[in-house]
């Protein structure tokens, strides 16, 4: 008999997947699925997400979770970002080079419906969860945590992202996240990238100095301001620069500023940014 298809709920999605897991031996793939379901306990724990608050599908390689939209996506991720990696670094260091492991991780939410079958596992269905399951698939995930040092690489969905990370919630900087445009079979869709090192790669530039209020400071206004030829004493060597503003130099008065190289010795009138040399 053929069970009637549910009515479709909103939940978030959580996606797993190990990192060249086809490559492996049968013992160590056996290995790699018990420990991946290890950092999902020890993730799902710290988030507080009971076991009637979640659902799972064993996908050989990796993880369907859908959990509850009771528990907050602002915990789920602080757990992704610390829990998660913590788990896979405490593994990989007592595990054998041929059994190490690497995740891809995306969170994303929308809604799921459930069509069981008699004799078959899982079933899940809806818009929300293909796309979900692009993101994971997505060669720029995949090439992002090729290129990393670390244990996992997590990315999160444009809604996830606009609905709670932007904001900045405790322990999440939206600079962090970087917008990738990802293309996945005909699907072109936007992935949010953690990338902790991306929002130190990149300084403000003198009109975005937060200390000037977008207006640059007062030595990048030196730098872009002319510069009046140096004045030198051919007896000292000395060497001046004027610029706007008032010196007295000698009872002579000089507009502008003025930046000298000091142990100079000059004699005379200074008039306007030039120097009258006189020889006695």
């Amino acid at each position: 008999m053929t069970l009637a298809l549910t009515e479709p709920v909103n939940r978030t999605i959580l996606l797993l997947d190990i990192e060249d897991f086809s490559c492996r031996s049968h013992v160590v793939q056996v290995c790699l699925r018990r420990e991946l379901h290890n950092v999902v306990e020890d993730t799902l724990a710290e988030a507080g997400v009971e076991r009637n608050m979640q659902y799972r599908e064993d996908r050989g390689d990796g993880l369907i979770v859908l959990i509850s939209s009771d528990i907050p996506k602002t915990v789920l991720l602080r757990a992704l970002l610390t829990t998660a990696p913590d788990a896979l670094c405490q593994y990989n260091r007592l595990a054998a080079s041929s059994a190490q492991m690497r995740l891809r991780m995306v969170l994303a939410a929308g809604e799921v419906a459930f069509d069981p079958k008699r004799g078959t596992v899982g079933g899940l269905v809806g818009h929300d969860l293909n796309q979900s399951c692009r993101l994971i698939d997505a060669d720029d995930l995949r090439a992002a945590l090729k290129q990393r040092r670390a244990d996992s690489v997590l990315g999160v969905s444009s809604s996830v992202y606009e609905g709670v990370v932007r904001h900045g919630h405790r322990g999440l900087r939206p600079e962090e996240f970087q917008r990738l445009e990802v293309s996945v079979k005909k699907d072109r869709l936007d992935l949010w990238l953690h990338d902790p090192l991306a929002h130190s790669t990149s300084s403000p530039g003198p009109t975005d100095s937060p200390a000037s209020g977008g207006r640059g400071t007062h030595d990048d206004a030196l730098k872009q301001a002319p510069s009046v030829p140096a004045a030198t004493s051919s007896s000292s060597g000395a060497a001046f620069a004027f610029h706007a503003g008032t010196v007295s130099v000698g009872g002579s008065q000089v507009n502008g500023d003025q930046i000298g190289v000091s142990g100079g010795h000059v004699a005379g009138d200074v008039i306007m940014g030039t120097v009258r040399n006189e020889r006695t």
